[in-house]
C-alpha cells in the first residue's frame, strides 16, 4: 500500500507538472510570436507615436489580448489598450517583463490564480539594430484555467480511484492469501502429531501452489523415512533376540543340568560365539549410522591399486583357509578423492563376502580398469551367485539370500547396505551382476581425478 501509494502520488505531480508545462510551452509561442508580429510593425512605422501606434494595433485584427502596452525606448508608454482614465500612456510603465524587453530579451512569464490564467509577454522594438522601445501583452484566461484546474482534478480523481482499487485487491488478495497459508499451516501442526498420510490440496498454479507440492513431497518422504526406521527397528529387534535367546538357552543349560567341564566348555565357547557375533553386529549398526550421517569429506585424491594390494594381502590367509584362489587384476591406475579407510573398507567387504560364500576351489578376483572419466573397481567369485529376484534387495539393511548360510557364517546382512552408504557418500555408484550358479560380479565406479600431467 505504502508503494503504490507513492507511486501514485509521484504520478500524480509528475502528470500535473508536464501539463502545466505543455500549458506553458503554448502559451509562450503563442504569445512571443504575436509580440514579435507587433514589435516588428512598429518598428516599420517612421513616427512612433501615440496616434500612429493606435492606427497600427486597431488595423492587426489578430492581436486580441487582455492588455497591449508599447514604450519608447525609456519605458514611457506610447500605447495603452486600457481605456482612458486607465490607460498608463505618457508614463513610465517599469514592469519586469517591460524592463527586460528593453534589455533586449524576449520576455514571457505566467502564473495560476483565482482559476485563471495570467501570461505576460515582451519584446523589444528595433530598428535598423537600434532599440526604439518594446510591445507588451497581457493575457487574463478564465477558460484556459478552468482546463487546468479540470485536468489536475481528473488527474487527482484517477490518483484516488487507484488507490481505491489497489487497497480492494490488496485485502481480497490478502485473505485469499492467509487463507491458503492458514491450510499450509493447519497441516504442518496435522504432521507434526505424527499423521505423515496428510496431503494438503492448494490448487492454483501460483508459488503457494508449488510450497503445497513441495510439502507433499517432504510428507512422502517422511512417511518413507518413519516406515524404514519402524522397519529398522523391527528387523535390528529380531537379529539381536536371536544371539540372546541362544546365550539364555545356553546358560539356562548349564545352570540346570549337570554337565561335565568338557560339555561346559563347549556350552560357554557357543555363548562366547554369540557374544562375537553381537559384538559385530553392534559395530556394523554404528558404522551404518555414521556413513549416513555424514556427508563426503573434501580429500586429496589417491591412487586405488595400493589400497587394493593391502586388501588382497589382508584376506589371503583367510582365501588359502577356504582353499579359495584370490587374483589381482590391476590396470593402469587412477587417482579418485576417497578417503583411504573408506575405499580400505569397501575392498574389504565386498572380497571378504566373495570368499566366504565361493566354495572351496573357487577363484575371486580384484579387478581394476580406468577410463577417461571414472575408475572401477570389480570383485568376481565363482560362488554360488544371487537370484535374479533377490538382486534388487541385496543393499538394504538385514537382508539376506540365504538367511541358514548366512547366520552360520556369521553374517549379519549389513556388509553391503554400509558399503552402498560409503560409495554414495564419495559420489560413487555400486551395481552388481549375477548368474545362479556362475558367480557375481560387484562393480564400484567413482569419479575420475586427472593428474598433473593430465591436465
Amino acid at each position: 500500500m505504502l508503494v503504490t501509494t507513492a507511486v501514485l502520488l509521484f504520478l500524480n505531480i509528475y502528470s500535473s507538472r508536464t501539463s502545466q508545462r505543455l500549458f506553458y510551452q503554448s502559451k509562450e509561442n503563442a504569445m512571443i510570436e504575436k509580440c514579435l508580429l507587433a514589435s516588428s510593425e512598429v518598428a516599420n512605422l517612421e513616427v512612433m507615436s501615440t496616434a500612429t501606434v493606435t492606427d497600427l494595433i486597431g488595423q492587426m485584427r489578430s492581436m486580441q489580448a487582455t492588455r497591449i502596452i508599447v514604450t519608447d525606448r525609456a519605458g514611457v508608454a506610447v500605447y495603452d489598450s486600457l481605456p482612458e482614465g486607465q490607460s498608463a500612456v505618457g508614463k513610465y510603465v517599469l514592469l519586469p517583463e517591460i524592463c527586460q524587453a528593453l534589455g533586449g530579451y524576449d520576455v514571457f512569464s505566467w502564473y495560476y490564480q483565482d482559476g485563471a490564467m495570467r501570461s505576460m509577454a515582451a519584446t523589444p522594438v528595433m530598428s535598423y539594430g537600434v532599440l526604439n522601445g518594446c510591445v507588451y501583452m497581457l493575457e487574463y484566461d478564465e477558460m484556459q484555467g478552468m482546463l487546468m484546474r479540470s485536468l489536475i482534478n481528473s488527474i487527482l480523481s484517477v490518483t484516488l480511484s487507484l488507490e481505491l482499487g489497489v487497497l480492494v485487491f490488496s485485502i481480497l488478495f490478502s485473505n485469499a492469501f492467509s487463507i491458503r497459508l492458514r491450510r499450509i499451516m493447519a497441516s504442518m501442526r496435522i504432521i507434526r502429531e505424527g499423521d505423515y498420510s496428510h496431503k494438503v490440496s492448494m490448487g492454483g498454479h501460483d508459488e503457494l501452489t508449488v510450497l503445497g507440492d513441495e510439502f507433499n513431497d517432504l510428507t512422502e518422504r517422511l512417511q518413507t523415512s518413519e516406515h524404514k526406521r519402524r522397519q529398522f527397528v523391527s528387523d535390528a529387534s529380531h537379529e539381536l533376540k536371536t544371539p540372546l535367546a541362544s546365550i539364555k538357552l545356553l546358560t539356562d543349560s548349564i545352570l540346570q543340568n549337570d554337565m561335565d567341564p568338557a560339555t561346559v566348555r563347549e556350552f560357554v565357547s557357543d555363548i562366547g560365539s554369540e557374544a562375537d557375533r553381537l559384538n559385530r553386529m553392534s559395530q556394523k549398526l554404528l558404522t551404518l549410522t555414521r556413513s549416513e550421517g555424514s556427508r563426503g569429506e573434501e580429500v586429496p585424491p589417491i591412487p586405488m591399486a595400493p589400497t587394493i594390494q593391502r586388501v588382497a594381502r589382508m584376506l589371503s590367509a583367510l582365501a588359502e583357509k577356504n582353499q579359495i584362489q584370490l587374483t589381482l587384476d590391476l590396470d593402469q591406475d587412477a587417482p579418485v578423492q576417497v578417503p583411504e579407510d573408506d575405499l580400505y573398507q569397501i575392498a574389504f567387504n565386498l572380497a571378504e563376502n566373495a570368499i566366504k560364500y565361493t566354495a572351496p576351489g573357487g577363484r575371486v578376483t580384484l579387478a581394476l580398469h580406468t577410463g577417461e572419466d571414472s575408475a572401477r573397481l570389480e570383485v568376481m567369485d565363482t560362488g554360488v551367485g544371487i537370484p535374479e529376484d533377490a538382486l534388487p534387495h541385496v543393499f538394504e539393511r538385514f537382508y539376506r539370500v540365504d538367511k541358514a548360510r548366512s547366520r552360520k557364517s556369521g553374517g549379519s546382512g549389513l556388509g553391503l547396505s554400509i558399503v552402498r552408504n560409503m560409495v554414495e557418500r564419495n559420489r560413487g555408484h555400486i551395481q552388481v551382476a549375477s548368474r545362479i550358479g556362475q558367480g557375481s560380479t560387484f562393480t564400484v565406479t567413482f569419479p575420475r581425478q586427472k593428474g598433473e600431467e593430465e591436465a
